[in-house]
């Protein structure tokens, strides 16, 4: 499963969209704390052998010619593993977003549920990892800045003048609320509805001009489900005169969610879960990739 996918699943998006963990060490929260989710977690169950069953639907093209896709994309929690030290958790897709099969890293802490990246992954997403992708404990209303950054290397040649493009990007998430979400597995109450939003200007060596990318992820997650719903909309500024858009919708069909992990004694360590979203930073650079590859045809 992912968020924004993850999340922040796009040339780099922020979406996509999500798992999270089942957590020990979220206890319930005072009443009075008026819009915070107690045991926040439990919104992104993450135990080995979970798998969720999507069906989704596709539409891109220059703004003047729209193309249409449906597919299908089995996410499921494999195992974890180590980078640079840390331990995360492995969450395979075998087609987020139609772009075939991938494998996202994340990592659960105290605070939130922080992403380690996905393979295959693109040069901008390797220079933004890891980042934070949600905060414990959720709270209604709330947003934050999740990466900043400039003159990153896009890792494409937009402009075709032998150099990448120089690019800036901001990702920003917010907790909007909960509400009843209907998808083929069913109608769900009270559904944790979080948004992601990415914005990049590319700068283009060969022209001196800015292209400008977003990438809005809505996702929708279940308490004990996980994510049963998420919409993706990534727009690229016209370049020579031809825009991009596309649209991305996945819906839960089925699932299958594992016993949750026992409670850890006292003095051991909290468990270590993660959020899937792997599409999330791959999808706008790939969508990029295929308008210059019409345009050469």
């Amino acid at each position: 499963m992912r968020l924004y996918t993850r999340g922040y699943r796009t040339g780099l998006s922020v979406s996509t969209i999500l798992l999270l963990v089942c957590a020990a060490w979220a206890g319930p929260l005072a009443a009075e704390e008026a819009g915070i989710i107690a045991q926040s977690s439990d919104y992104f169950p993450d135990q080995i052998g979970n798998a969720w069953h999507y069906r989704g639907q596709i539409t891109e093209g220059p703004l003047q010619t729209i193309d249409h896709k449906f597919f299908s994309n089995v996410s499921t929690v494999t195992s974890t593993k180590t980078i640079k030290g840390m331990t995360v958790t492995v969450f395979h897709d075998t087609n987020p977003g139609n772009h075939g099969p991938s494998d996202s890293f994340y990592r659960r802490d105290s605070v939130g549920m922080i992403y380690h990246g996905s393979e295959p992954g693109t040069p901008l997403e390797r220079q933004l990892v890891p980042y934070q992708i949600v905060r414990f404990p959720m709270k209604v209303s709330t947003s934050f800045v999740q990466f900043n950054r400039k003159g990153l290397d896009f890792g494409t040649d937009m402009d075709r003048d032998g150099a990448n493009e120089k690019v800036d990007v901001q990702g920003d998430s917010t907790v909007v609320g909960q509400e009843s979400v209907t998808v083929p597995a069913g109608t769900f109450h009270e559904a944790m509805k979080i948004e992601a939003r990415m914005f990049m200007q590319i700068h283009l060596s060969g022209t001196d001009q800015i292209a400008r990318g977003t990438d809005v992820m809505t996702a929708w997650f279940v308490k004990g489900v996980g994510l049963v719903k998420y919409i993706e909309r990534q727009e690229l500024t016209p370049l020579e005169d031809r825009g991009l858009v596309t649209d991305i919708t996945e819906e839960l069909e089925s699932y299958e969610i594992k016993p949750p992990k026992a409670l850890l004694g006292r003095g051991e360590s909290p468990v270590e879960g993660l959020l899937a979203d792997d599409r999330g930073h791959h999808e706008l650079h790939q969508t990029l990739a295929a308008s210059r590859r019409r345009s050469d045809s």
